[in-house]
């Protein structure tokens, strides 16, 4: 008993250790949407290359999902997060300083390689930490902290700015990564001397070869249908928190920044309340990951669909209440995660869970990018018309999530394994 009661604690440290670690990962993320103004003023970028900005960090972080994977399975999540955790703080540094496009560009790579293992590596720990059963409360709560990162990407970063400027807000959060680094490399375990997961499984695992663990993840049909649902769901919410709603709040419907991080604050509310119940909602409502995921995602499909000119003259509490609705919607994609934990075993999770995590993360690179691509367009053909720019933008989320929600109709429930 007494030993029990140690690894619970010890478990939960490790948690709250690697939950700081995300929330920076989530303040990377979604940071330009506030301060884009600034940077396309200091460094005199268009929208285009303020898209590519914004993007790079995603197309780093999805293309080092094939290597970490195995790295993460092989050499344990504490070395390959403290590890790429020296680079975010790198990276964050060298941001603050940047005089131009390529210098901030090289810091954003760096601050790419450097967070993309965080939410992988983590859930691959808990994974050894928590049963199977437990892992989908433990990952929306993940989430849920991570999304105060978000919050703080929003209203509190545009009133750092306000106080301090950009510069000094984004060293400051360098330095942070550094401290919360060292802790990881401390304190931090992969397993505890006997796994609880290992339990839940029944026999002990079999180690499975690099090749055929991702011959089991990439034949399976239902991997590929989830990661339809991932790559629109995650380039749908980075659409309007990483970069683009911002500047469609402060360009179509006039706010100030600090109305526009007051609005961008809501949706990660809504996301960090809808984490810390989905879980229960798809074990006590719904009984099922599969069916909480589609509700989820049909919400946020028509609430995408405002912003094709719906939400342009909404009246300020109607329109806090629609983006803390939209976060609240966006919650149900991390039901994802338990789904990709019950399709395969526990051996080769980590692999699984950067596969899937490299869509994620190719979706919010690539609508990010294409929608800076559209509205640059459209404003060279017809200057000043930026409510018809953005509402064509905003299009292309809107389509990819309803070709992928409808896809997903057809994968299998994998509710039955998770229990």
């Amino acid at each position: 008993m007494h030993e029990q009661n140690r690894m619970r604690r010890q478990r939960w440290l490790i948690f709250s250790i690697l939950a700081l670690v995300y929330i920076l990962v989530y303040f990377y993320r979604v940071s330009l949407a506030v301060v884009a103004k600034d940077l396309s003023r200091e460094l005199n970028l268009t929208p285009a290359e303020l898209g590519s900005l914004s993007s790079i960090l995603f197309y780093v972080y999805a293309a080092a999902q094939i290597p970490l994977g195995p790295m993460i399975d092989r050499l344990g999540s504490r070395l390959v997060i403290s590890g790429c955790g020296v680079l975010t703080a790198l990276g964050g540094i060298l941001f603050s300083q940047a005089a131009n496009m390529g210098q901030a560009m090289a810091a954003r790579v760096l601050i790419g390689i450097g967070t993309a293992c965080v939410l992988m590596a983590t859930f691959t720990i808990f994974s050894h930490w928590f049963t199977k059963q437990e892992f989908g409360r433990v990952s929306g709560l993940m989430v849920a902290f991570g999304n105060l990162g978000n919050l703080a990407g929003t209203a509190p970063l545009a009133l750092a700015v306000t106080m301090i400027g950009w510069r000094n807000s984004f060293l400051a959060a360098g330095v942070l990564q550094a401290l919360f680094t060292l802790l990881v490399f401390l304190i931090v375990r992969d397993r505890p001397p006997v796994s609880p997961s290992a339990a839940g499984e029944g026999d002990a695992p079999v180690k499975i070869g690099m090749i055929e663990a991702w011959k089991q993840i990439t034949g399976n049909r239902d991997f590929w249908l989830l990661s339809g649902v991932a790559f629109a769901w995650y380039g749908a919410y980075l659409a309007v928190q990483g970069l683009w709603g911002g500047p469609y709040l402060m360009e179509v419907l006039k706010l100030s920044r600090e109305e526009t991080g007051r609005m961008l604050m809501f949706t990660s509310l809504g996301f960090i309340t809808g984490s810390l119940f989905v879980d229960s909602v798809a074990r006590k409502l719904l009984h099922s990951y599969k069916r909480t995921l589609l509700c989820g995602q049909l919400v946020l499909l028509l609430l995408m669909c405002c912003f094709l000119g719906f939400i342009d003259h909404m009246p300020p509490l109607a329109l806090g209440a629609f983006f803390y609705a939209l976060g609240l919607a966006v919650s149900s994609g991390v039901m994802i995660y338990p789904i990709i934990r019950s399709m395969f075993p526990v051996t080769i999770v980590g692999t699984a869970l950067t596969s899937l995590n490299f869509f994620v993360l190719m979706g919010a690179a690539s609508v990010q990018q294409v929608m800076g691509m559209i509205i640059n367009s459209f404003l060279k053909m017809t200057p000043g018309e930026s409510a018809q720019a953005y509402h064509a933008a905003f299009q292309l989320p809107v389509a990819v999530l309803a070709v992928a929600v409808a896809l997903f109709f057809f994968a299998r429930d994998y509710w039955e394994r998770s229990d």
